[in-house]
């Protein structure tokens, strides 16, 4: 299921806000809302259009290319595996349900008795933040080690996108001169067999905004961020899908 080896790679709806803070983001809402009525300025977030899938629509599109395996692997021997879920996530003083499942891509296999892995992609339908004109959109943040054991299921680096009217495209939280948000999972109950564990963590820390302008300062003090390690979580129940390379256009 998941590799030995240590690799960076170049390549529920309703948001909780505990009531003393309230108020904080209904401000940064409204003051979104009236930017959103002048022109929007160059340089702000506007939808992206959706990327085609690589090989159509199919689970496993986002499998790394034959070409893209690290030098030395033998594509019949490797697999690609996808792993889809669902769960919640609390960042500071917003809790999210994640309702739409959050997809994760890897290849993995041996290179001379050695296991290797590649990422492939993450998707993830953005959130929209209740009585906000805010979304938030989870990114894959440049690292992953997907290797289990007793302790854990793996780790994953993260970004969080915030888009609205008038905020610039490169807004996020752990994204820019921030470090990405470090996810280390750890399986909690006893699955069914055949079943992925829930995978949880609440250890992890949460930056400051980053490349918000002005909204910067009115976003960290209504999410209260920096957030420290207890007062965020993350928790995923899904499933995996697997296929070998010698299956796969």
């Amino acid at each position: 299921m998941f590799t030995t080896r240590r690799s960076r790679t170049s390549r529920r709806t309703h948001a909780h806000i505990r009531a003393p803070r309230r108020g904080l983001l209904a401000l940064a809402g409204l003051a979104l809302a009236a930017t959103a009525t002048m022109a929007t300025p160059a340089g702000a977030a506007t939808a992206a259009p959706a990327a085609e899938p690589r090989g159509g629509d199919s689970t496993f599109a986002d499998c790394p290319s034959r070409a893209e395996l690290p030098e030395g692997a033998d594509p019949e021997k490797w697999r690609c595996e996808v792993m889809s879920a669902t769960g919640s996530l609390k960042l500071g003083r917003i809790s999210i349900p994640l309702k739409k499942p959050v997809t994760v891509t890897h290849a993995e296999g041996r290179i001379d008795g050695e296991f290797h892995q590649v990422f492939g992609g993450l998707k993830a339908a953005p959130i929209r933040v209740p009585r906000t004109p805010l979304s938030l959109s989870l990114r894959y943040g440049g690292y992953f080690d997907f290797h289990t054991n007793d302790q854990r299921m793996g780790e994953l680096d993260l970004t969080f996108g915030l888009s609205a009217p008038g905020l610039p495209r490169r807004c996020s939280i752990g994204g820019g001169s921030q470090d990405a948000v470090h996810l280390i999972l750890k399986a909690v109950g006893e699955p069914e067999p055949g079943e992925m564990p829930e995978a949880v963590d609440s250890s992890f820390t949460v930056p400051r905004t980053s490349g918000c302008g002005p909204f910067g300062p009115v976003l960290d003090k209504a999410i209260d961020l920096p957030s420290p390690s207890g007062e965020n979580a993350i928790s995923l129940n899904g499933e995996r899908q697997i296929r070998p390379y010698a299956e796969l256009p």
